[in-house]
This record gives structure tokens, sequence and C-alpha cells, in this order.
């Protein structure tokens, strides 16, 4: 492909919206155009990039013995009311409106574009996978994806249309849903090492999607709006919305006795903290929380009240809702002020345990592990402007019994040990998300009733998992990952061309020729080849160069070929390397192939 017939509209300057590496630099080396926010075109060299990535996750999803199918953007919103996602997808799922507001018999209010297929394809499960002798499949397809992203940002990384690779997989018993994760698991190892991503393995919370079960594919990046919890040594790595540490050892102080001190109008951490001179590790946040209206049991009486459960935490540390809803074994907020105060007797701010433990009932107190370790501790006095110190678990308020669970509710900080036994600390990264795996189980196939005959001819749900990769975001990450100061820097596997031959001098014939011979010979090897013919300056084109990124530079130029030599340089050493015009094809093709091997 020639430069100058080909559409690579690069830029000096930085595009002032642009904060990550990524998006600066996809737009700048002229891969993408934004038309709207969270919508982004992308011209030839930011396309060919992407269908590069793009061939390799088919590879792998063939190679896995996944079967491709392809299902439509448009769903009917029933199948989303059947699965209860209307509600947990909130307003992330887009919905059409009627031609008409209000008429709900108009056929586009009945539709929806779909974030995630795991609705459609259950439809086709329910329909056709009938018998165990079916099963296993796992089905997948490489399709567009609509989101209702409220703030998209950081470019690619968070749109609301995007590419993704969605696989789900279909068996008769867990053992053989273990199997099928485990294939799509070694697949996403291949397909992000074939990519060229520095990934790491973590431990993850399910969300909407559901199930027991999930893993996430990470790449460690400040541009990253997820954060991991990786252990110094390497033996752990979760999202911190799961993430678990070491328990914390019993503070072996002894017991001072409680005081209750006035602290006029100190309701937070600090000024507590600040009032009484002490520290937030030395605090217990007492919150209420109450269960949301959206999980309440179906067997419970319309008029009996949501649970209210109190909540304690180290003053320095922060509830995990997703654990604690874990614990408590139903969906949790936070409780309004008129039920804290009815609660503690007190205004907000002043809640403390060693009265409240008194009156708990069924499962309601709830100690996170680390304040259950705690001496002497200092909390609300469930009296407006007091608080107390001298508290002691235990002693002040119970640990154990029937109404009382001490289990880590508490999200992760960085310091904390690894959970495996070994004593590595924990830090906390930033990360891009690039893959996700769940074992789903019959969350789908129950409430769809997608249901087969096993052997003994009787109808048992589907066991099913869910496989995503963000295929955009596979080349986002690359970038952040491969990048400096002068440009991208790709991987030769996703880069959108593989070498790129510059003619310094366009209007010398011996130049052109010279460089026209080499494009051949390596566009006839199988290389692509991007051919810069472009009748420009020399800083001009090396700077277009870097910041493209094209693994494999060859200059071809009137001064070099005087002494009877190319130059070839790798994009991502910096080193130049002079070989002869009929050498310069053979060594060019042995570094790209090797930096493919790697």
């Amino acid at each position: 492909m020639r430069w100058s017939r080909y559409l690579i509209p690069t830029t000096k300057e930085v595009p002032k919206d642009a904060v990550v590496a990524s998006h600066q630099l996809m737009l700048r080396a002229g891969l993408i155009r934004q038309l709207a926010a969270g919508i982004y075109s992308y011209l030839p060299l930011g396309y060919r990039a992407l269908r590069k990535v793009e061939r390799i996750v088919r590879e792998e999803m063939d190679r896995a013995g996944a079967i491709e199918l392809h299902m439509p953007v448009m769903h009917p919103i029933e199948l989303w009311q059947q699965t209860g996602r209307t509600q947990a997808m909130g307003d992330v799922l887009l919905k059409l409106r009627p031609v008409k507001d209000g008429d709900e018999s108009d056929w586009r209010a009945q539709t929806v574009l779909g974030p995630t297929h795991e609705e459609p394809v259950t439809e086709i499960a329910r329909a056709y996978l009938n018998s165990y002798k079916l099963l296993p499949v796992n089905l997948y397809q490489i399709q567009v994806k609509f989101r209702g992203e409220a703030r998209p940002k950081s470019g690619v990384l968070r749109t609301r249309e995007f590419l993704m690779k969605d696989a789900y997989s279909f068996d008769r018993d867990k053992a053989g849903l273990d199997a099928s994760y485990q294939k799509m698991y070694d697949a996403y190892c291949r397909i992000f090492s074939r990519c060229g991503l520095p990934y790491i393995v973590c431990e993850a919370e399910s969300g909407p999607i559901g199930g027991d079960a999930s893993h996430e594919f990470m790449v460690l990046t400040d541009a990253g709006e997820d954060f991991v919890a990786v252990s110094e040594n390497g033996d752990y790595a979760a999202n911190t919305e799961r993430a678990t540490c070491a328990p914390l050892p019993q503070d072996e102080s002894l017991m001072q006795e409680m005081k209750e001190v006035h602290t006029p109008g100190q309701r937070t951490i600090e000024e507590v903290c600040a009032f009484l001179k002490t520290k937030p590790a030395q605090m217990i946040k007492t919150l209420v929380y109450a269960e949301t209206s959206k999980s309440q049991n179906v067997e419970k009486s319309k008029s009996e009240a949501p649970g209210v459960f109190v909540v304690l935490v180290r003053g320095d540390h922060e509830v995990n809702e997703n654990k604690l809803n874990r614990v408590a074994g139903t969906r949790l907020e936070l409780a309004p002020p008129e039920t804290i105060r009815k609660l503690t007797g007190a205004e907000v701010g002043f809640a403390g345990p060693h009265t409240l433990g008194k009156s708990v009932v069924a499962h309601t107190l709830i100690v996170d592990q680390a304040v259950a370790v705690m001496r002497n501790a200092a909390t609300g006095a469930n009296k407006t402007d007091y608080h107390v110190t001298g508290i002691n678990p235990g002693r002040d308020f119970p640990l154990t019994g029937d109404h009382v669970t001490v289990a880590d509710v508490r999200t992760v900080i960085d310091g904390d040990l690894s959970p495996t036994g070994s004593g590595s600390p924990i830090r906390i990264k930033k990360a891009i998300e690039i893959g996700h795996v769940f074992k789903l189980g019959t969350k789908y196939s129950d409430a769809m009733k997608a249901t087969f005959l096993d052997s003994d001819g009787k109808p048992k749900p589907l066991i099913m998992g869910c496989y995503g990769i963000g295929l955009n975001r596979i080349m986002a990450a690359a970038i952040e990952a491969h990048h400096d100061e002068t440009g991208i820097i790709w991987p030769t596997s996703i880069a959108p061309f593989a070498v790129l031959i510059v003619a310094l001098d366009p209007r010398e014939k011996d130049v052109m020729d010279t460089a026209e011979k080499i494009y051949n010979e390596l566009t006839a090897a199988g290389i692509d080849v991007l051919f810069d013919d472009r009748d420009e300056r020399a800083g001009f084109k090396f700077k277009d160069a870097d910041l493209i990124g094209i693994p494999v530079r060859i200059t071809v130029g009137r001064k070099a070929l005087a002494e009877g030599v190319v130059e070839l340089k790798e994009r991502a050493k910096g080193e130049v390397e002079k070989v002869g015009p009929e050498e310069v094809v053979s060594r060019a093709v042995a570094l790209i192939l090797g930096t493919m091997s790697k």
C-alpha cells in the first residue's frame, strides 16, 4: 500500500480532550475519528489493526472448538424481562422510542439494543439444544454492542458502541461447565499473548451478568478504570470488587474502660479523630443498611418491613457492598436517615454498636473481621453529639450468636497481606479489563426455561458459561502498554502493517527503483507493507513513522545507496542497522517472523 494513495491523517497536536495515551495516539496517528461522544469511526489504519485483532480472536476461538454464529443487535425486550435484567442493567440498556411518545403498541417500544447477548443465545439453545446428545456446545460471535454509558471517556476504552467477541457454553452438568470454562480461559491466554499484551488474570465480580465464578484479564496501566489487588510476589490477583486478604491478627492490648465523650458537631471520621486525638484505624464505623425493594423475598408479606442490617468496619476501611450482599444473602443499600434515627435514637453520624448489639434480630449485625480483632476503639454513642472510647468487641457488643456474623466485608487496601498465606503485601493498581469469563450456571436457562432431556429422560436446565472480549480495548491496551514519547510501538501481530518503507528522495530514480523492488519482494513474501512514497522532508516522514509505530522500518535514501546500503530499524529497539539492498528483504522477514513467534 502506498502512503500517497492511503488515508492516514496524522497530526502533531495533542487533542485537548484526550487524556490517556492511547486516546491521544489513536487520534494523532489517524486510527480513529470521533463522530459523537462515545462513538468512533475506525479509519483505514485503525481498521486494519482491529481486523488483525479480530482474526487472532477468531482463530483461537475456532481452535478451542467454539462455533461461530451471528445474532441480531435488536432484541425483543420480552427476553430481557424474562431474565429480570431490564432493571439490573438500568440505563445501560438502550431502548428504542416509539414514533408517538407513550405508544407501547409500537414495535420500537418493545425493542432494545443489545449490550450483550445472553438472552438471544439462550433463546436459540432453548429451541435446539433439547438433548444431552447435543452437548456440550459453545457458540460465539463477533458483534457490535451498544451500552448507554453516561460518561464515555478515554477514547475507545469506554464507549457507547464497541466490538465484542462474546461466547456462550452449554453443558449438561457442572463438570462439563468447568471443562468448557477452562478451554475458554486457556484460549484467552493465547489470544492476549498473541496480541502482545502484558496481561494478568484476576478473580472478579460477575456484576449484572450473574453467575457464581468469574475471572478478568487485565492490563496494568494508569489509564485503566478498574482497580486490582496484586501481591508483590505475584501469587494473588483480584479485582478490588472481589479481593480478599489475610485476616488481621488479634490486638492483645489490655481492655480499657468505656467512656462517653461529648463531641458536639463532630460527625465524620476525620472530625472525630481530630477531636479525640486518635487515628481512623482506631475508629469503628457503624453503618446501617436496609434491604432494597428489588431484593425482597417473594415469600415475605407485603406488610413486612425490609430487614435492617448494622454493619461495622474500621474507620480507615470501606464497606465492599459486593461482599456485604453475599454475606447478607440479599441486596442492601444504605438506610435513610429516618431509619437510622429510629434505630439509634440519635442523629446520623453518632451510631455505635455497643447498645445496638442488644437489640439485633436474626443476622442483622455484621462485623468485619478487622473490627472483630480491635481493642479500645472509638465509635458513636447512639446519642447526638456524643462518642465513646475504650469500646471492645466481644465485651461491649457480641461477636457470636444466632444474630451476629463476623466476616470479611471490606475493600482491601494497599499493604494488606495476600490471602494465600505467603505474607506478600498487596498493592492496589489501576488496570484495563480486556476480557472476562463467567460461570453462569442456570441463571438464564432457569429464567427462560431452556431445558434438555438427560440420559434418564428427565428435563434439566442447561448449564451455561459466558466469555467476553472487547476487541477495541485490545487495541487501546496494546498502545498503553507499548508506546513512547514519539508514538505507538505496535506488537507485530496486530500492527496495521508489519514493514514501512520510507523513500527519502522520491524524485531520484535509483531510490524509487530500489524501494519498489524491496516493496514487491516483501509483498510477494506475504508481508504487509506500507510504502511512504510522499514527496516530503525526511524529518517529517520519520516523525510520522514513529507516530504510527510500524514494527520494522526500511529507509532508502540517495546517500545510503551511494554507500551500497539501506537502513533497517526496529521501532521497539531504535538502533539503525545498515544492510545491503539485496539482503534487507530476508533480514526484515526474519525480524517479523521472530517477533511473531515471541
